[in-house]
């Protein structure tokens, strides 16, 4: 059985299971069955199954990592595509940023503080909606829980890939500037990756809502949680 610690059969396995969850949510239109969701659950269900230890698995995923970075990337590709609109508009985009990034900090520690968190929690889940690195440089820099951040901030990404085109439909957001730049501001990379699904707009804004709001975000924090009483 020791190939099922191979590093090799580890990568095959977390392509195929992000594929077959491609297939399942095309075959059953369930937004649930989203692709990194089904992955999750197949590699958790692998590993306990198999006895597999999570460090094993963690080795091999370091080869997948290294293309992240070229994939953030590869991100400007369609934003650069819609640059010379987004030179027009840059002044609602940033105004519309700002606000997201504020009511994404603030709500958290209001809900957090109102069921009784305690200060390190508070800290970890104020950088929630910005990809994990940067959640977890601001978490470090505030004396939060950096372990924490960054399982909150997956949890955030997957609930707003899942369920935030619905809820945007709900409330009739129809406009792809603003879907594509709520979805990059609420749920980072995998918000962006979802948004790339939908079309090339899409994607770009939402780009540029990660960027932009992971830039906020790193900023205004450290200021906003002691003003809040943090």
């Amino acid at each position: 059985m020791s190939y099922l610690s191979n590093e090799f059969f580890l990568i095959a396995l977390t392509f195929g299971s992000y594929f077959f969850g491609k297939l399942l949510r095309k075959w059953t239109h369930w937004t649930i069955m989203h692709p990194i969701l089904v992955s999750i659950c197949v590699l958790i269900a692998f590993l306990k199954i198999s006895g597999v230890k999570y460090e094993t698995y963690n080795t091999s995923g370091h080869m997948i990592e290294f293309w992240l970075q070229p994939a953030v990337v590869a991100l400007g590709v369609p934003l650069y595509q819609q640059l010379e609109t987004i030179k027009k508009q840059f002044l609602p985009i940033l105004m519309s940023e700002l606000a997201g990034c504020l009511a994404g900090i603030i709500s958290v520690v209001l809900i957090a503080k109102a069921l009784g968190a305690s200060k390190p929690v508070i800290m970890s889940l104020a950088p929630k909606s910005v990809t994990t690195p940067i959640a977890m440089e601001v978490t470090k820099s505030i004396g939060g829980i950096p372990s924490l951040t960054a399982a909150v901030v997956v949890c955030v990404g997957l609930l707003c890939a899942v369920a935030g085109y619905k809820t945007m439909g709900f409330a009739r957001v129809n406009s792809p500037v603003a879907q594509g730049l709520s979805m990059g501001t609420a749920a980072h990379a995998m918000g962006t990756a979802t948004s790339m699904d939908v079309s090339k707009v899409h994607g770009a804004y939402a780009s540029l809502g990660l960027t932009i709001n992971g830039i906020l975000t790193s900023l205004l924090t450290p200021s906003i949680l002691p003003l809040m009483g943090i």
